[in-house]
């Protein structure tokens, strides 16, 4: 059988919190902030925990994170 290995790209982007949550940035903070309100991109600051529905999807990306 072949090595497990953990995506690349999720191990950089996910950290998993010490109750089984898996912490994430939020999306649309990256360029074009110009056009975008102040409002809008306070609420985009911060980390918030990936759905529930994904979590299925975060234990075949990341296989030793115990999820």
């Amino acid at each position: 059988m072949p090595k497990m290995k953990t995506k690349s790209g999720a191990k950089k982007r996910f950290r998993v919190r010490p109750g089984g949550t898996v912490k994430r940035a939020q999306a649309f903070k990256r360029h074009i902030l110009t056009k975008k309100s102040t409002k809008n991109k306070r609420h985009l600051r911060g980390a918030v925990a990936v759905h529930e529905t994904n979590m299925g999807h975060m234990a075949q990306m990341l296989p030793f994170a115990g999820l």
